[in-house]
């Protein structure tokens, strides 16, 4: 199995929706590339706008860096594309909450005109890893 794809299972991240790795591994960091809100299992966009799509692109990004041997505490830089930069309050509500507790990254978040698949946010990082 390629390393640089997370494997199967219920908290592995949907398969890359283009020819690219989920993460690199490259000396001490990952670079993880931008997750959708897509369901895993469905391999669709989640349904109800901004916010369960903003919780399903976290909660895909923390089984690519899981997968990577690192987690969200370790991240060090974000990077956030939203298709409407109205959804910038919705967004932020749902992103704070995956940050409670430990240390934020370094964060930008910018408007695009579009996204893949009609999407509304997409997310990456760059995150420490052993």
């Amino acid at each position: 199995m390629d390393d640089n794809v997370a494997s199967a299972g219920t908290s592995a991240p949907p398969a890359p929706v283009g020819p690219y790795s989920q993460y690199v591994r490259s000396g001490s960091h990952v670079f993880c590339s931008g997750q959708l809100g897509i369901d895993p299992a469905t391999g669709e966009l989640v349904a109800g706008g901004i916010e369960p799509e903003a919780r399903q692109a976290m909660e895909n990004l923390k089984a690519v860096l899981a997968a990577a041997g690192t987690s969200l505490s370790r991240a060090v830089r974000v990077e956030v594309f939203l298709s409407n930069i109205d959804h910038y309050g919705q967004f932020n509500l749902i992103y704070s909450k995956y940050f409670e507790g430990i240390r934020k990254p370094a964060r930008m978040v910018g408007a695009v005109a579009a996204l893949p698949k009609g999407a509304r946010v997409e997310i990456s990082c760059i995150a420490e890893v052993d």
